[in-house]
């Protein structure tokens, strides 16, 4: 049968099959394949060596991949001349009927895109910085004070879904566009002091689907605390004050904050690729090089997982030997493909330094260095006593961003959803000019660089994809609070920001706001938005002790005569002054009324929380 073909065919033939067994033997028979190309090994280790070098082969798998398509091309190529031949066609007819069929086959990929793309689900972006205030809300529940700095603008704002509205006349009528904002404006009365404000809401929206969205390659290095101060319980301070325990009934206070960093780490894993590279770094008074940089077809897993397991908490706290470490680690591959590879560097600790160079700026320095070479940088936070104030600055450098884990198993849960988000920046040096007579930002809210985004431009240094559903988009909102008289206004809105290719954008819009008497939301977005960032800022005025409102430590002690370091977080018990009490009191009020206008029973957790800070010293048992 075989004879009866054409050698050419044949020899196509032939060779389109061996193309196909082999991708068969490397995809469908991994055994197979590792005997022939790679060998999952046990690379753990804690000499310090260069980065191991990936093998070639994903090179020949792509090569192989493609294989079939040229080879069945080259096909119907010859398909198409016999028939030309047969029919005696002339010249110029053949190059009309070869040309009708390319473009035919140009357009037909959009098509089916554009098709599938109706089905897609859209996605959006939310601000860098702070992912949660699980640290803020933990502290709460286990009767601690809360450093200021564990409630963000866009921590709390990343806890909820923001209606964007419908995409913006900038973009309608050009091709989609990877970051197309939206507007809305509203007029509001404080209920705390009684004056009316006036917001803009940038929407964080995309004309693209989520396919678009897809995150590249990983070279992944994850630098992991094994200092002392991972040895406490994972809800437990480790410099104790009062001896206060938490319900040692939770998972989360049964473990170490080294055991939950560790199966928060072994969650990770689960969503790598076989293409990308994982390197893990240990550090705690000096770093280790645990496992070179491979990729994850070639690594024993399993191995990996029982080695990370077996870890022991020991020593003082060098974040600087960390992180250099990890930076070491990724440089060998810092001349892969940007638009192929993303580099970043997974920082799992308390945050808690104690020796080496313990500076803030030190540590910006090196991570802003990093980020010029695209190498970029989340924090991971372990345990209640997590120093958000140590990372807060870092986490507003290009590419940056920070979690904090609650219980391992809540980790796992976002993991499910957001990990190729976590790892996935797309849009930087995002800048907002805002142009219109007397019209001026008198705040910029949702967004880690705030106070650096003041009078008419805001800045935004990075965005991430976030999840979006019928609900709207996590984190999908930057609120401007705006100087403006109360009459129509104009606002020429003018926006630039890079890709992740490195491409530059920019666009202008203008929106009109509209002179209103009373309180009006242009839609239940803005006004969830307005809500959080008020409670917010009486969450972070009582924490601090401004206007006379206070929650405090029941008593003020200096950590510097225990001899920690600036960092070191010791543990205080929570107590409510009098007054502070009566404006929790006030905002709760306001807050129920609100979370039933809007519609978003999620908002309920936030009444719940200000009862149990409101129930932790009932008013007046302390002076202010």
């Amino acid at each position: 049968m075989l004879s009866k073909i054409p050698t050419v065919h044949r020899l196509l033939f032939i060779l389109l099959m061996l193309n196909l067994a082999t991708l068969l033997l490397i995809e469908a028979i991994p055994a197979a394949g590792n005997l022939l190309f790679e060998v999952p090994v046990d690379d753990w280790q804690y000499k310090v060596e260069r980065p191991t070098s990936e093998q070639p082969l994903a090179v020949l798998k792509g090569y192989l991949q493609d294989g079939p398509l040229y080879i069945v091309a080259i096909m119907i190529l010859l398909e198409i001349s016999k028939l030309f031949l047969a029919c005696e066609l002339s010249a110029v007819t053949s190059i009309t009927i070869l040309g009708t069929f390319f473009v035919l086959y140009s357009i037909s990929g959009p098509m089916v895109s554009s098709i599938t793309d109706q089905t897609a689900r859209d996605f959006g972006f939310s601000a860098g910085g702070a992912k949660d205030i699980n640290n803020f809300r933990a502290n709460i529940a286990a009767g601690y004070l809360p450093k200021p700095s564990d409630i963000t603008y866009e921590g709390l704002f990343y806890d909820y879904r923001f209606e964007t509205g419908k995409i913006a006349s900038l973009s309608s009528d050009k091709p989609p566009k990877l970051f197309a904002p939206t507007w809305s404006a509203a007029s509001s009365r404080n209920p705390l002091t009684g004056e009316t404000e006036h917001f803009l809401a940038v929407g964080l929206s995309s004309q693209l689907d989520r396919v678009a969205a897809a995150r590249k390659k990983l070279n992944l290095v994850v630098v992991l605390d094994i200092s002392g101060s991972m040895s406490s319980p994972f809800n437990q301070y480790y410099y104790e004050s009062y001896r206060r325990r938490p319900d040692m009934n939770a998972e989360s206070a049964k473990i170490t904050k080294l055991q939950s960093a560790c199966r928060s780490m072994i969650a990770m894993f689960e969503h790598l690729r076989p293409d990308d590279r994982i390197g893990i770094a240990l550090f705690n008074h000096r770093s280790h090089l645990a496992k070179p940089v491979s990729t994850v077809r070639s690594t024993d897993m399993e191995a990996l997982k029982g080695h990370i397991l077996a870890l022991e908490p020991t020593g003082a706290t060098s974040m600087e030997e960390g992180l250099e470490l990890g930076r070491s680690m990724l440089a060998p591959f810092s001349l892969c493909n940007p638009d192929e590879y993303e580099n970043r560097i997974i920082f799992m600790t308390d945050a808690m330094p104690n020796t080496d160079d313990t500076s803030e700026s030190g540590l910006l320095d090196m991570t802003r260095e990093m980020a010029r070479n695209r190498v970029y940088l989340t924090f991971i936070g372990m345990g209640i006593d997590f120093n958000s104030q140590m990372v807060q600055s870092i986490s507003q450098v290009r590419g940056a961003n920070y979690f904090s884990v609650h219980s391992p198993a809540e980790f796992r849960k976002r993991l499910a959803d957001e990990f190729d988000c976590m790892v996935n920046p797309m849009v930087f040096d995002l800048a907002l000019q805002v142009q219109a007579p007397e019209c001026r930002i008198r705040k910029v809210i949702g967004s880690p660089e705030a106070d650096l985004a003041t009078g008419r431009i805001m800045h935004v240094s990075t965005l991430f994809p976030a999840p979006t559903n019928s609900d709207g988009t996590r984190g999908g909102i930057i609120l401007l609070q705006l100087d403006r008289p109360m009459v129509d206004t104009w606002l020429t809105l003018t926006l630039s920001y890079e890709d992740r290719s490195g491409t530059i954008h920019d666009a202008q819009e203008k929106i009109i706001l509209q002179a209103q008497s009373g309180d009006f939301y242009d839609d239940n977005g803005i006004r969830k938005g307005i809500l959080l960032a008020r409670y917010v800022d009486l969450l972070k005025e009582t924490s601090t002790g401004r206007h006379g409102i206070r929650v405090a430590a029941a008593k003020d002690t200096d950590a510097d005569e225990s001899g920690w370091s600036y960092w070191e977080r010791p543990g205080r018990k929570l107590q409510v002054s009098a007054a502070a009490n009566d404006a929790l009191s006030v905002f709760r009020r306001h807050l129920s009324y609100e979370a039933e206008a809007i519609g978003d029973p999620t908002l309920l957790k936030e009444l719940r929380l200000l009862d149990n800070v409101m129930a932790i010293i009932p008013a007046g048992q302390i002076e202010n």
